[in-house]
């Protein structure tokens, strides 16, 4: 079998007495974009800055395209770009200068520098202003700069950290929209807490809270982890409320307007199914009838353990 691209095993750091994650495991396998999620001193930061060898881990192991991060981090580095969340910029340099200063950096060899820079010029979409100071630039551009250096050396593997952090709307669906094409060749794992970034960008999800993994898989399985409890019905000839709460399984009601209503049931998928037929049987004039699924952010708060009751 093919290596992971990212492989983390046992992965455990604290600072003085205070562990900040302990015992984090996943693996990244293919290309896409991949979210990582969690409160504010969750461990997301720590887990980062030791994947990109940043800050050397207190246990476990960290392998990227099959190299032991420890073991051999010049070589492992060449497969990782990293953009953090304050960019390191030179606010000086033109941009073209910029990204040749971080091509250098990467190992780029020379006979290789000036078609690198330009592939990231063109591909994130600032070669026209290759010869801007990057203080003269709007912050839109300056996040696709930082995108640039993060993949001027070809990496298979590069992590976002807040990489929409400060845009007006449409600077954030350009990003969103670069990072899905950057996505299409390599893994990417976005650092984020906003939850529609998630919803625009990732195929997947891992979260983050107290310092341990809670959650691991895709988009869809988060935004079913919790098992809806109500439906919205539409109904021509709406019967009294009585009626509905009759049927089997359903044990709330809740006008939404005169022919609008929400049900709260058990979740029982025959429950839905009862709900139709008995409209059909009697006549109600059923025009919609959708299973209402928890939001995203309901699903985050169970997961980091703040939803209220």
């Amino acid at each position: 079998m093919e290596n992971a691209i990212v492989k983390v095993e046992d992965l455990s750091h604290r600072y003085a007495s205070q562990w900040a994650v302990r015992d984090i495991n996943f693996e990244i396998h293919n290309q896409g974009v991949v979210g990582l999620l969690g409160s504010n001193g969750a461990g997301k930061s720590t887990t980062m800055n030791i994947i990109c060898g940043v800050l050397k881990q207190s246990k476990g192991e960290v392998f990227i395209n099959g190299i032991n991060l420890k073991d051999h981090p010049v070589e492992a580095k060449r497969n990782i770009g990293f953009m953090p969340q304050k960019l390191p910029l030179y606010l000086d340099f033109t941009v073209e200068e910029y990204l040749t200063y971080c091509a250098d950096l990467r190992m780029v060899e020379k006979s290789q520098m000036k078609k690198a820079v330009q592939d990231v010029l063109e591909r994130c979409g600032v070669a026209h202003f290759r010869e801007r100071l990057l203080r003269n630039l709007s912050g839109g551009y300056q996040q696709r700069v930082g995108i640039a250096q993060a993949i001027v050396h070809n990496p298979r593997f590069v992590v976002l950290d807040e990489p929409t952090n400060g845009l007006d709307p449409n600077q954030i669906v350009e990003v969103r929209n670069l990072i899905k094409e950057i996505a299409i060749d390599r893994s990417v794992l976005l650092s984020t807490h906003i939850l529609t970034e998630v919803q625009a960008t990732c195929k997947e999800i891992k979260m983050i809270e107290e310092g341990q993994m809670v959650f691991s898989g895709t988009l869809e399985m988060f935004d079913n982890y919790i098992e809806p409890n109500s439906l919205i019905v539409q109904l021509e000839i709406p019967p009294a409320k009585e009626e509905l709460l009759k049927i089997p399984g359903v044990r709330s009601f809740e006008e939404l307007s005169q022919y609008r209503f929400r049900l709260g049931y058990d979740g029982e998928k025959k429950t839905a199914q009862g709900v139709a037929e008995t409209s059909v049987n009697r006549s109600w004039g059923m025009t919609e009838l959708i299973i209402e699924k928890s939001s995203l952010d309901a699903v985050f708060a169970r997961l980091s353990k703040k939803n209220t009751k």
